[in-house]
C-alpha cells in the first residue's frame, strides 16, 4: 500500500474541525467555507457544499440492473457518501452481493407474529425496508437535517404489513478543511401490536458497503480496540476507521457508535481479507450476540456518527472523535 499523503496535516486538520464543530455547536456560529444546500434530483436528496455532493438519499425505489432479480430493489438508503475531494465512499448494488446499499440499516432475523423473517437478504422475499414520506428537510449554512420514514415491510400469503416504522434523521454537517461530520439518528417502533423482535445473528442493522478501490493492499482497518481488518470480525468497538488509496489520493470515515446504543461498544462484522475478493463490508450488528425485543408502545433509538475525511485518520484522532460524541451527540429534533 502506497505511503497516505498528508497524514500529519491530516490529524492536524481533524482535530482543529472536531474543536471547531463543538465550539460552533455551542455559539450557533459557523466560519466554514461553503454554505450546504439541498435538492431533489432522480429520486435522491442530494446534499451539496457550494457545487459539490456530500451526500445523497434515496428515497425512490432503485431497481436491481437489467437481467437480475427484481426482488433486490430497494428504496431508503444512503448512497453516495463522497469525501471532501469527491470520491465515492460507498458502493450499491455489487454483483457479489445485489441486496447491499451503501449505507443502510435492515435486520436479518425478526421473530413477527410467530414468523421468521429477513429484511435484509432480498432474494428471500420475506421482506423488505421501503421508504414512507419526509417529515423534514432542511437546511442552513452550516447543517441540512433529511428526516424521513421508513416502514419495514412483510410479505406473506396476505400480501404486505408493516411491522416496524423507522424515523431515521441524517445530519449533515459543513465541512471544514479536509472533513465533515455526517449523523444518523434511527427510532425504530413497532407499527402494530406484535412485538418485532430481532434474534441473535451474525450481521444485522447499520452496514456499510464500501468503494470497490479499496482491497487489502489498498486499505487499511482499524477498531477501537486495536483491531485491523482480520482481527475485527466478531469483536466490539465503539468506532473503526476505513481507509485507503482513492486513485492518487487518500481518505475514508470514521463509524461511530453511541454509548446508549443497545448492547454498546457494539459487535462488528467485518469482512476478512481473504473473502470476497477482497472488498470491504463493515457492520455495526447489536444483536451479533443478543437478541433485542422492541415492544409495541416503545421508541428504541440508535445513534452513529460517521466522519469523513481525506488524508490519513490516526487512533488518536478517532477516539477524540468518538469522546465528542459520546459527549454532545445531537437530540433527533
Amino acid at each position: 500500500m502506497k505511503e497516505p499523503v498528508h497524514s500529519i496535516k491530516s490529524l492536524t486538520i481533524l482535530l482543529y474541525f472536531l474543536i471547531a464543530l463543538t465550539l460552533n455547536a455551542c455559539t450557533q456560529k459557523s466560519d466554514r467555507r461553503s454554505s450546504l444546500t439541498f435538492q431533489k434530483q432522480d429520486g435522491l436528496v442530494l446534499v451539496k457544499s457550494g457545487d459539490q455532493t456530500l451526500l445523497g438519499y434515496q428515497y425512490e425505489t432503485k431497481y436491481p440492473p437489467v437481467g437480475v432479480d427484481s426482488s433486490y430493489q430497494r428504496s431508503a438508503f444512503i448512497h453516495p457518501i463522497n469525501s471532501p475531494h469527491g470520491q465515492v465512499l460507498t458502493r450499491i448494488q455489487p454483483s457479489d452481493h445485489y441486496h447491499h446499499y451503501g449505507i443502510w440499516n435492515p435486520w436479518t432475523h425478526v421473530l413477527y407474529n410467530g414468523d421468521t423473517l429477513d429484511f435484509w437478504n432480498l432474494h428471500k422475499r420475506q421482506g423488505t425496508v421501503r421508504f414512507n414520506q419526509f417529515d423534514t428537510i432542511y437546511s442552513n449554512d452550516h447543517l441540512v437535517k433529511i428526516k424521513a420514514l421508513e416502514d419495514h415491510v412483510v410479505f406473506n400469503e396476505k400480501g404486505e404489513q408493516v411491522a416496524l416504522r423507522e424515523w431515521k434523521t441524517i445530519l449533515v454537517h459543513a465541512p471544514e478543511k479536509e472533513s465533515y461530520i455526517i449523523d444518523i439518528i434511527i427510532d425504530l417502533r413497532c407499527a402494530a401490536s406484535s412485538a418485532f423482535k430481532i434474534l441473535q445473528y451474525r450481521y444485522g442493522g447499520f452496514g456499510w458497503r464500501t468503494t470497490e478501490e479499496w482491497t487489502p493492499t489498498t486499505s487499511e482497518v482499524l477498531t477501537s480496540q486495536g483491531k485491523t481488518r482480520d482481527e475485527a470480525d466478531g469483536t466490539q468497538a465503539r468506532w473503526c476507521i476505513i481507509q485507503g488509496e482513492l486513485g492518487e489520493d487518500y481518505g475514508g470515515m470514521v463509524m461511530m457508535s453511541h454509548p446508549d446504543n443497545y448492547n454498546h461498544p457494539e459487535p462488528l462484522r467485518i469482512w476478512p481479507s481473504n473473502s470476497n475478493n477482497g472488498e470491504i463490508f463493515a457492520n455495526f450488528s447489536p444483536t451479533k450476540y443478543a437478541d433485542w425485543e422492541l415492544a409495541p408502545g416503545g421508541t428504541y433509538t440508535l445513534k452513529y456518527r460517521l466522519l469523513v475525511f481525506n488524508g490519513q485518520c490516526t487512533r488518536e484522532t478517532a477516539d477524540t472523535a468518538w469522546r465528542i460524541f459520546a459527549k454532545s451527540a445531537p437530540q433527533n429534533y
